[in-house]
């Protein structure tokens, strides 16, 4: 059994590619009014927007409350922000976790959202971290929704 691994989940929004993006990128702060599994988020090091900015988080996976900080990087050309972890409860069971956000445009003005998570596994007994993509797939949505309100 191999102790790292990549997975994948896609979803199609209705918003624009730009516009998921842009919150991802710069109004991440927004995150906890809009999900449930999102209790909060704040600037641990540097800015909102800011390439290489830590920030803390408090959210729910699997029903369990945890935490996590994580230092970003963006591809504005690409549409994609690469979410680092750098501390908190998910280092207790994996070596590395490394969260890669990606929003596709399609032509009928529809987003494709992608979310690849690239783990390594400090043991066998570790768990395979199936439920972030439960919860990915729950931000895409609540996120749309709340894109296409305002």
């Amino acid at each position: 059994m191999a102790l790292w691994g990549v997975l994948s989940i896609s979803s199609e929004v209705k918003s624009s590619a730009d516009k998921f993006y842009n919150l991802w990128k710069s109004q991440v702060y927004h995150l906890p009014n809009i999900s449930g599994g999102i209790q909060n988020v704040e600037v641990h090091e540097g800015d909102w927007h800011i390439e290489g900015s830590v920030k803390a988080w408090n959210y729910t996976v699997g029903g369990k409350a945890l935490k996590a900080k994580e230092k970003v990087s963006f591809d504005d050309a690409n549409k994609s922000i690469t979410f680092d972890l750098v501390d908190g409860d998910v280092l207790k069971e994996f070596k590395t976790f490394k969260a890669v956000f990606k929003a596709s445009p399609k032509a009928d003005g529809k987003s494709i959202v992608t979310w690849t998570i690239e783990y390594e596994k400090l043991n066998k007994s570790v768990a395979i971290p199936v439920e972030y993509l439960v919860l990915y797939e729950q931000l895409a949505e609540e996120v749309d929704g709340h894109l296409l309100k305002n």
